[in-house]
C-alpha cells in the first residue's frame, strides 16, 4: 500500500535521503532513443540547471547525483536548521524565484524594510504565509515537485505533447548511518559504470563524481594519480564542467565544531573508494574496473569483504530505508511501519 511521503520522511531520525525519478515506461526520454533515433540528452542539461536553481532556494543540499537517460538518482541532505534560521524576508525572496508572491505578502515585505504600516491582523496572516513557506523550504516532496514539474513541462513543450514524463512520485529511502551514506554515495556515482555506459569516473558525465574531479583540477594544479596517469579525461565537452556544475556539498573529512557542514568523508579517500568498489562488487552487471583498497574502510571499522556483503545485502535503492538494524527499528517506530521491505536481507525480525 502507499504510503504518504510525510509518514516516510522522518528528520528526527536522519537528514539524508535517497531519491529516484524515473521516465514513463522507463523510456530513454533523457538519452539516445534506438527506438525513435532522437537523441534527447541535452535534457540531462535542464536536470542539471534546475537542480543548480532549486539548491538558492531551497535548504536542500545534494551529496550526490547522476542523471541517466531514463531516470536519474540524488542523494540529499535536508538542513532544517538552515531553514528555521532564516530570516522572514528571506523566507519571501526564495520563494519568489520559483512562485509569484500575493499582494499582502508584498506588503509584509514592505513593512518589514519600514516602508509601510499593516494592522496587526494583517501581519498575523502574513506570517502564516511566510511559516508555509519555510516549511516548503526543508520538504522532500516540494523540492522533488519543483523540479519532476519543470522538466516535464519543458520536455512536453519540446515534443509537442501532453500527459505524463515522469512514471509515477519519486521514490525516497532513508539513509540512517554514516556507512548507508557512503554505500549510497558510491551507488549513485557508479550508477554509469554499472551500466557499462563509461569504463572510468571520471568520464561520467552528468554525475557529481565527475563533477568533484573536475572542480579538483581546476582549482590545483596537482594531479591524483590513477595507474601512474594524471586524471586528464575531463574536456570542454563534458555536461557537468562549469556551465553546468551543481552545488554540493563539500567533502571536508571529520566533521568538527569549526567545521559542521559536509560530507564527512576526505576527497581522496572518497575517489580512491568509488575507484575500488567499482572494481569489486556488482560483477553481474555489465561495467566494472579493477580493484584496490582504500583507508576509508579501516576508519569506519569496515573490512574489505565486510563492505562489499554491506552494501550487496543494503542494496541501495532498495527499500525505503539503508541503515544498520538498530537504526532501522528505530525509524520503523518513529513512522510507525511494521515490516520493512528487505528485513530478510538484514536477517531481521518485524517490528512488533
Amino acid at each position: 500500500m502507499t504510503r504518504a511521503r510525510s509518514s516516510l520522511v522522518s528528520l528526527s531520525d536522519t537528514p539524508y535521503y535517497h531519491v529516484v525519478g524515473r521516465c514513463v515506461r522507463r523510456a530513454f526520454l533523457c538519452g539516445f532513443d534506438k527506438l525513435t533515433n532522437q537523441d534527447y540528452s541535452h535534457r540531462k542539461i535542464w536536470v542539471l540547471e534546475r537542480l543548480r536553481q532549486l539548491s538558492s532556494v531551497f535548504c536542500i543540499e545534494l551529496c550526490a547525483y547522476a542523471v541517466m537517460s531514463n531516470h536519474y538518482h540524488l542523494v540529499v541532505h535536508v538542513n532544517a536548521k538552515a531553514a528555521e534560521a532564516l530570516a522572514d524576508i528571506e523566507v519571501m525572496n526564495r520563494w519568489q524565484r520559483l512562485f509569484s508572491l500575493p499582494v499582502l505578502a508584498s506588503r509584509y515585505a514592505q513593512f518589514l524594510e519600514q516602508r509601510i504600516e499593516m494592522s496587526e491582523y494583517e501581519i498575523v496572516v502574513a506570517k502564516e504565509l511566510v511559516a508555509t513557506w519555510r516549511s516548503r523550504l526543508m520538504d522532500l516532496s516540494w523540492y522533488m515537485r519543483c523540479l519532476n514539474e519543470h522538466i516535464a513541462r519543458q520536455a512536453n513543450e519540446e515534443d509537442g505533447c501532453k500527459g505524463r514524463f515522469w512514471e509515477g512520485r519519486f521514490k525516497s529511502q532513508a539513509i540512517l548511518d554514516e556507512a548507508g551514506l557512503l554505500a549510497c554515495m558510491v551507488y549513485v556515482d557508479l550508477n554509469p559504470i554499472r551500466a557499462g555506459i563509461v569504463s572510468i569516473p571520471e568520464l561520467s558525465d552528468a554525475t557529481s563524481i565527475q563533477q568533484r574531479i573536475g572542480e579538483w583540477k581546476r582549482s590545483s594544479d596537482s594531479m591524483i594519480e590513477r595507474h601512474q596517469a594524471p586524471i586528464n579525461s575531463l574536456g570542454s565537452e563534458s555536461i557537468t564542467g562549469d556551465n553546468h556544475s551543481v552545488p554540493l556539498l563539500p567533502l571536508t573529512g571529520a566533521i568538527t565544531a569549526e567545521r559542521i557542514s559536509g560530507v564527512p568523508y576526505p576527497f581522496k579517500e572518497y575517489l580512491e573508494l568509488v575507484d575500488w568498489t567499482g572494481r569489486c562488487i556488482r560483477i553481474d552487471k555489465r561495467g566494472h574496473i579493477a580493484s584496490t583498497v582504500p583507508p576509508i574502510l579501516r576508519r569506519l571499522n569496515l573490512d574489505a569483504e565486510r563492505f562489499v556483503r554491506d552494501i550487496k545485502s543494503r542494496r541501495p535503492g532498495y527499500g525505503r530505508s539503508i541503515g544498520l538494524r538498530v537504526r532501522l527499528r528505530q525509524f520503523s517506530e518513529t513512522i510507525m511501519l511494521r515490516h520493512f521491505r528487505g528485513w530478510g536481507l538484514y536477517e531481521a525480525v518485524a517490528v512488533k
